[in-house]
């Protein structure tokens, strides 16, 4: 390539000797037209970028400036008021939020890393192939199906509402998030790694438990986190499952509150002091998300697999 680039080159000089024109002045007005089009380039890129995140900053300022008048002590720790009471918080909705998320990371997680290592490990059988098509069909699934699914499948037979259905909803919904990083970043590990350990008569489980998993930490936690951010706003499993409770509850077996829910009834209520909430709970749920991608960003960085 760089020898067709001299050659080219040369003739270039050669017909601007032959045109009466400087070789010199002739490559110089090359290298110029050629910056320019690099910073044109580079303008539009610049531009493109801008135009992409301007949105999502106008909508962090938007909220940030709605809600951060309804953020104080009784919002964190305060139940809601009736109608025309004033104050009120979400305290209900905060314990809730975190119970459920608790639940569904306890099936979860595990479930999602042993599918993870299965299909790392034996990626060309068949039943590794129905399975990845199964995780990626399940990752395209509507939140609102997997709602209605988790209802019959959880809530009719239970007889009731509760936030252990909401649970098993987040926990559906979390699993190809985590299958897909666990897999993957098995998959970038050398091979090596486990020969040497079933060379030195480690059995194969320990080798999985104690060498392989330990390694690719960093990427799995990663996974789990991002499945963790990707839920914790979810609102239309969680008005088939778990349904909503104006009083303070951590019985999983019951109808339980939550952040995305609290949101939802209060922002379509007709009541000013509840759209105040509403707005208080927006941004503590945008806080909450964006302190997940930090710490997601930080896991990255520092248990990075690298060979």
């Amino acid at each position: 390539m760089a020898k067709m680039n001299m050659m080219e080159t040369t003739l270039q000089e050669e017909i601007a000797v032959a045109k009466g024109l400087n070789p010199g002045k002739l490559v110089e007005k090359q290298i110029a037209r050629r910056n320019k089009k690099n910073k044109l380039f580079k303008g539009v890129i610049i531009a493109g970028t801008v135009i992409s995140t301007l949105p999502l900053l106008l909508i962090l300022f938007y909220i940030f400036r709605q809600g951060i008048t309804a953020i104080n002590w009784d919002f964190f720790t305060q139940l809601p008021k009736p109608v025309g009471e004033t104050g009120g918080g979400i305290a209900n909705a905060l314990v809730g939020s975190i119970l459920i998320l608790l639940v569904s990371c306890l099936f979860a997680i595990p479930i999602g890393i042993i599918i993870g290592i299965y299909l790392s490990e034996t990626a060309k059988s068949r039943l590794a192939y129905f399975c990845r098509l199964s995780v990626d069909v399940l990752q395209g699934i509507p939140s609102i199906v997997i709602g209605i699914i988790i209802y019959e499948w959880v809530v009719r037979p239970l007889g009731g509402f509760s936030a252990f259905s909401g649970s098993m909803a987040l926990a559906l919904m979390m699993l190809p998030a985590i299958i897909k990083s666990t897999e993957e970043t098995l998959k970038l590990l050398p091979g090596s790694l486990k020969e040497a350990s079933l060379a030195l008569g480690v059995p194969y489980y320990k080798t999985i438990l104690k060498i392989i998993v330990p390694t690719g930490l960093g990427g799995i936690m990663t996974g789990v986190i991002l499945s963790i951010s990707r839920v914790i706003g979810e609102t239309a499993p969680l008005l088939f499952t778990s349904f909503g409770n104006s009083f303070m509850s951590t019985d999983i077996f019951k109808p339980m509150s939550s952040l995305p829910l609290i949101i939802f009834n209060y922002a379509t209520s007709p009541y000013s002091d509840w759209h105040q909430l509403a707005w208080g709970a927006s941004l503590l749920l945008i806080l909450m998300v964006l302190f997940l991608n930090v710490i997601t960003k930080i896991v990255q960085r520092k248990w990075k697999v690298q060979f």
